[in-house]
């Protein structure tokens, strides 16, 4: 079965064991130092302060991201990420009391300023390691060790925080980006594809905004950002107030979302072929918005905890199935010398849309309410379902300079990754 996915091939098997161990780091990081932080200042706000700065590089360092994915050999680029994210963790062995805050927000933003980097340079890089037809197949596996490095990385996270202090975690988490740089770097060389005359060497983050059969891609991932900004503070509202839950609720639904989201990414990354992108990505966003809907509209029929639970297990599903979709589209639409720019635009535009749905959640004290921001959450994943459908290219092309469509390559790449595994 899995010769005829992703998972078939040699070099996108390490390529996927890196971006699990490194996702894993992540998660350990991104669960225990805002308690950390809460812990030491005692204040909501210095956990506030510690997720925003998680979304600032993604905006100011897209340009640099965009440069450097397009320029340089992507594998020593993510490599040399991951050894940085291991080496940026050390400041943290002197973070023990409130006058040394500044120093453990300084690590959350170099973590978050280098998974900008890192992001680009890896989602380009995907195409050199599968051919076209298992680009699907490939997005759904990325998204699938996304989710299980979540699923592991959150809870040993808070335990290896309860089990001793904040250096454990810090050795934990740099092991887990050593072996991670030491994964890729094993990686088949491959050289930059050849540009066409006058072509430039990279592309800039304003002009990948410019690619006009890209522009339906990001308006549905400007708009679902907006809706998941929404959910990250509506979420909580809605489980304490119209839900009538509890704090452990709250963990508890949030968790049950890699259910569904580890399902859709065995079912598209190791089962199911020759799936279109764009349906793919119109259908989740349709059934995304139907499942809010009815989430939020449920307490006027019952308040009991299990269909909740159902329902937020479901609902992983689509956001996969969507990410699958989107990322196969964008892989596919551009050239080698493109993808670096176009990814980091996509973390700029995801960027914005969160920053923009987390200040829109905040009228939900004002005027406009708890129970109609809800509407507007689901109505925005249907409203992306509309533009999907209208704007999304219905005949993906395979671009000049897109590696991954040459099986001969890819071919020599898996001969190599099995010679080398």
């Amino acid at each position: 079965m899995s010769s005829r996915t992703a998972f078939g091939i040699p070099a996108f098997r390490r390529l996927w064991g890196a971006g699990l161990i490194s996702d894993m780091g992540d998660w350990l990081l991104f669960i225990a130092l805002p308690l950390v932080v809460f812990q030491i200042s005692g204040s909501a706000l210095g956990a506030s302060i510690a997720f925003l700065l998680e979304l600032v590089p993604a905006i100011v360092l897209s340009p640099l991201a965009a440069m450097l994915a397009g320029r340089f050999d992507r594998r020593w680029l993510m490599a040399f990420v991951n050894v940085g994210q291991a080496l940026a963790l050390l400041p943290l062995l002197f973070v023990h009391s409130a006058a040394e805050l500044p120093l453990a927000y300084a690590v959350i933003l170099v973590h978050a300023s280098l998974s900008t980097l890192f992001e680009p340079a890896k989602n380009s890089l995907l195409p050199d390691l599968v051919d076209v037809d298992r680009l699907v197949s490939a997005n759904a596996l990325i998204g699938l060790n996304q989710n299980l490095g979540r699923l592991i990385g959150a809870p040993l996270g808070g335990i290896l925080l309860a089990m001793g202090d904040l250096g454990l975690i810090v050795a934990v988490d740099a092991v887990t980006y050593i072996v991670s740089a030491c994964l890729i770097i094993s990686l088949p060389a491959r050289p930059m594809a050849p540009r066409k005359p006058g072509e430039p060497a990279s592309m800039g983050v304003l002009a990948a905004l410019r690619i006009p059969r890209l522009r339906g891609a990001y308006a549905v991932i400007l708009i679902s950002s907006i809706a998941q900004g929404m959910f990250l503070v509506l979420f909580i509202l809605f489980v304490l107030g119209p839900m009538g839950g509890t704090d452990a609720d709250v963990g508890l639904l949030r968790g049950v979302q890699a259910v569904g989201a580890i399902g859709a990414g065995i079912a598209l990354g190791l089962l199911i072929r020759g799936s279109s992108p764009r349906a793919l990505t119109i259908s989740s966003l349709f059934f995304f918005g139907a499942i809010s809907l009815i989430t939020w509209n449920l307490p006027l029929l019952t308040t009991q905890l299990i269909p909740y639970v159902v329902l937020f297990a479901v609902v992983g599903a689509p956001g996969v199935v969507m990410m699958t979709g989107l990322m196969s589209v964008l892989q596919a639409e551009t050239t080698n010398t493109q993808r670096g720019a176009v990814f980091a635009a996509v973390g700029l535009i995801s960027a914005i849309g969160q920053i923009a749905g987390i200040l829109l959640s905040g009228f939900a004290d004002a005027g406009l309410g708890l129970v109609s921001l809800l509407e507007v959450q689901g109505g925005l994943y249907l409203a992306a379902g509309v533009i999907a459908f209208v704007m999304l290219p219905r005949h993906p092309k395979t671009v000049a300079g897109s590696d991954a469509s040459d099986d001969s390559v890819v071919a020599s790449a898996a001969d190599e990754g099995e010679s080398g595994a």
